[in-house]
């Protein structure tokens, strides 16, 4: 399992586009990146990692609830 912060960025980066913060949770549950027995608040946790990433300047949100790498 990788930290939320490098499942994040991972997904937004093989993703390309702008995506939904549902499907970056998704892929990287899909992907293997986090596991939802080490990290029960799956949500939480990618909510604000997302939120982090976008104070950093790593992360840009598009629109609501869409984000992209900077």
């Amino acid at each position: 399992m990788t930290s939320p912060r490098e499942a994040v960025l991972a997904v937004l980066g093989d993703a390309g586009e702008p995506i939904h913060w549902t499907v970056i949770q998704d892929r990287a549950l899909r992907a293997g990146y986090l596991d939802p027995f080490e990290e029960p608040d799956v949500r939480g946790t990618v909510l604000r990692a997302l939120r982090a990433l976008v104070a950093e300047g790593l992360v840009v949100k598009t629109e609501t609830g869409v984000y992209a790498l900077a």
